[in-house]
């Protein structure tokens, strides 16, 4: 059985799934499409699973996917822990271009469903953290798009002011070129 936390950017989930725990470890299930399928509304099918392992210090993102091939995730801290931050791309939202952000770890094993057009981007707190995720679509590199992670529009406070990089993260575009060329 699992519980649905509401965000308050509307479709964007955080999913706690029942933990039994004892002197033996835990055991979760985690993932039910049926549960999955009511708490969400809709008929989200997911096609791949991707996974991560990096050290402390290392941000991820903001990453997404031009339509049509958004992808939705549902994403997941097997080890360690995370700041995860989620952004509302979808034009006609009245959340567009805001952000929800909250810590993930391997204690709590909360999930987030991140829908698709949303930008997904994470800060790892932890060495030798685990990262999972589930993908309604397949990763399409031509479609692939990444926005700056220090951002001035979007004011994100990831809690610091040198993570850790990929060069394909440095040259992030900014949120306002984005959304510039999706208008014309």
């Amino acid at each position: 059985m699992i519980r649905i936390e509401r965000t308050p950017i509307k479709d964007l989930l955080v999913i706690h799934p029942q933990v039994f725990r004892d002197e033996r470890g835990y055991f979760l299930e985690s993932f039910n499409e049926r549960e999955f399928h009511e708490a969400t509304g809709g008929d989200h099918h997911f096609v791949q699973d991707n996974e991560s392992r990096s050290n402390s210090g290392v941000l991820r993102g903001l990453h997404y996917q031009e339509m049509p091939f958004a992808q939705g995730k549902l994403v997941r801290v097997l080890a360690g822990s995370v700041l995860d931050v989620c952004v509302d791309l979808r034009p006609d939202s009245p959340t567009f271009g805001e952000h929800f952000k909250r810590v993930l770890d391997e204690k709590e094993r909360a999930m987030i469903f991140v829908p698709p057009q949303f930008a997904h981007g994470f800060l790892v707190l932890e060495e030798r953290t685990v990262f999972a995720y589930k993908c309604t679509a397949y990763y399409n590199p031509d479609a692939e798009r990444s926005i700056v992670w220090n951002d001035e529009d979007l004011g994100i406070d990831w809690g610091t002011s040198s993570p850790i990089l990929s060069e394909k993260d440095r040259q992030g575009a900014s949120f306002r070129s984005i959304m510039n060329a999706a208008a014309r």
